[in-house]
Formats: structure tokens, sequence, C-alpha cells
């Protein structure tokens, strides 16, 4: 009897779709704490993104400007260990510049909107990192 009960939970499992986990590459960006740049340039596909993890200390200026071929694809601040970015480029731009208010490692993430994401297009992007 126990089986008759399962069965259908089992089947209703079985037939829902599988979603694939979202691919994230992390990168370490080596800067020099008193004043330096970086430009880096990558690709995302699909919904792919890329973690660009800066060491900045508290009260250095962090300055971003993400150049792209595709008009879906943006980045967020986030300081470590929040659970919220401080700065999301798909309401605010492609340009951030802030003082830090506090000293970690601090997630640049370049990603793309759900709608190029499904289309599975791709975003050649360079990114500009200055600490100041």
């Amino acid at each position: 009897m126990r089986t008759q009960s399962i069965a259908p939970l089992i089947a209703l499992l079985l037939s829902m779709p599988v979603m694939a986990a979202d691919e994230v590459r992390s990168v370490t960006v080596q800067t020099n704490q008193l004043a330096s740049a970086q430009t880096i340039q990558g690709t995302i596909t699909g919904y792919q993104s890329a973690d660009h993890n800066v060491q900045v200390a508290a009260g250095q200026t962090l300055t971003v400007h993400l150049d792209t071929s595709n008009t879906s694809s943006y980045f967020n601040v986030t300081a470590a260990g929040a659970d919220q970015a401080m700065f999301i480029g798909s309401t605010s731009g492609n340009d951030y510049q802030g003082v830090m208010p506090s000293s970690g490692v601090y997630t640049i993430r370049v990603y793309m909107m759900r709608n190029a994401a499904r289309r599975d297009e791709v975003a050649k992007y360079t990114l500009n990192i200055k600490i100041k």
C-alpha cells in the first residue's frame, strides 16, 4: 500500500524540468593597495557570470567602468559578507565610483540579464577597475 501512495509523488518529481545551475567564474584581481588600475577582458555566455574579487581598504575609492558588446550585460559591486549588492548596474548603469566603508574583498560580478541569458547570448567585455 505504501508504494501506491508514493508513486504519484515520484512521477511528479521525475516530470519536473531540471534547472541548470548558473556558472560563476571567479578571478582575483591583483592590485597595489596605494593606487592601482586594472583592465580585464572577458566573455560570458548565457547564464554565466564572472566575479572579479578586489582587496580594498576602508576609505579608498573604488572606480569601475564596464564596456560591453551586449546591452543586456552589467556588473554589481558587493562587499565581503554582504547579503545585497551596494551597486546594481542594471538600474544604475555601467559606471561606479564610491568610497569603501570597510576593508575587505569586494566582488565585481559581470552578468547578463535573463532576457539575453535565456537566448544564450554572448557578451564580450572590458572591465576597468581603479583603486585610489
